[in-house]
């Protein structure tokens, strides 16, 4: 992202590896004490986290945010649950997704926006083994013809 005021701090490349992500939504998050410290010396991992609506709430799970090395007692624990901010209406729309088409909600990505900080949150569909290949086949081949352009353009 380009634009004024936002740093992207880590992307979750596995979430476009495992998912087709459909649709991608802006959420806030709740953070304790150094969470925001970690997070702007960019020490924050997005492998293996996802979103769960609990009680018309949605928290984020296996979010690992290190603990941050100047402080103390206050530290924070790194994989503890976090709530996100969506309004009311993104919830229950998120919430007949889930439930009635089976999808999943997985963090694409964490930024700071004007200095808060934001996961942009795709609504996503499983990949099969067969989809994951193809994907990678197509990556190769538009590798092989880029290349192929790139040498002709040095005379070979």
């Amino acid at each position: 992202m380009a634009s004024e005021g936002i740093k992207v701090i880590s992307d979750n490349r596995k979430a476009y590896h495992d998912y087709f992500v459909e649709e991608k939504l802006e959420a806030g998050v709740i953070l304790t004490g150094t969470e925001i410290k970690s997070i702007r010396n960019g020490r924050v991992n997005l492998k293996d986290s996802y979103a769960r609506i609990e009680n018309g709430e949605v928290w984020l799970y296996q979010l690992h945010i290190s603990p941050y090395e100047q402080g103390n007692r206050f530290n924070h624990d790194p994989l503890r649950k976090r709530k996100l901010l969506l309004n009311r209406s993104e919830i229950i729309k998120l919430i007949g997704k889930v439930q009635q088409q089976g999808l999943t909600l997985v963090p694409t990505k964490i930024y700071l926006k004007h200095g808060l900080a934001k996961i942009e949150l795709g609504v996503c569909r499983g990949k099969k083994n067969y989809d994951k290949r193809q994907d990678i086949a197509e990556r190769d081949a538009k590798r092989e013809i880029e290349r192929h352009f790139r040498d002709q353009g040095k005379g070979y």
